[in-house]
């Protein structure tokens, strides 16, 4: 006699379902106001975003994305910060323990939109981009915040090469 087909399916669904969730994606809420003015832009109702850990495999981010990552000084918090400086970048730093830093090879600098009001790359440094877990692509709630989210990052907190590239 075999199992019940509730049982079977119950059985079946939630491996396939774990697999997804750890390999596709999942919808996740954003606390706090670090993300300030891309997410949160008021505290009356909270963003949830859409982290999308497909488009991190092979560890490839890129400038102006937000991502999602878990805390070099908590490993058990995730954080949404904003990637603003890639391998190699040179970032003027804001309160961090120097005025400049070189992003080393296999990291990436992150930020918070909200400056000053943010745990990010300024308190603990660059972080290794095994910590990242994946892209927020677009906001799924609430519905009148339908959108993608576009990589972008303000002119002043773009790496020093990236500016002095574009000014010569």
């Amino acid at each position: 006699m075999g199992l019940p087909p509730f049982l079977r399916n119950i059985l079946i669904g939630i491996p396939i379902g774990i697999t997804f969730l750890d390999t596709v994606g999942y919808v996740a809420r954003v606390e706090g106001v670090s993300m300030q003015p891309a997410l949160n832009p008021n505290l009356k109702e909270v963003d949830y975003v859409y982290l999308n850990r497909w488009a991190v495999r092979g560890l490839k981010v890129e400038r102006g994305e937000i991502i999602s990552l878990s805390s070099p000084k908590f490993p058990n918090q995730k954080l949404i910060k904003r990637v603003i400086g890639l391998p190699g970048d040179v970032i003027g730093t804001i309160g961090y323990k120097t005025d400049f830093v070189q992003v080393p090879e296999g990291h990436c600098w992150v930020e918070g939109d909200h400056t000053g009001h943010s745990m990010d790359s300024n308190s603990f440094g660059p972080i290794s981009l095994g910590l990242v877990t994946a892209k927020a692509t677009c906001i799924v709630w609430p519905p009148n915040r339908w959108q993608f989210l576009i990589p972008e990052v303000r002119e002043h907190r773009l790496p020093l090469n990236i500016l002095r590239s574009s000014v010569a």
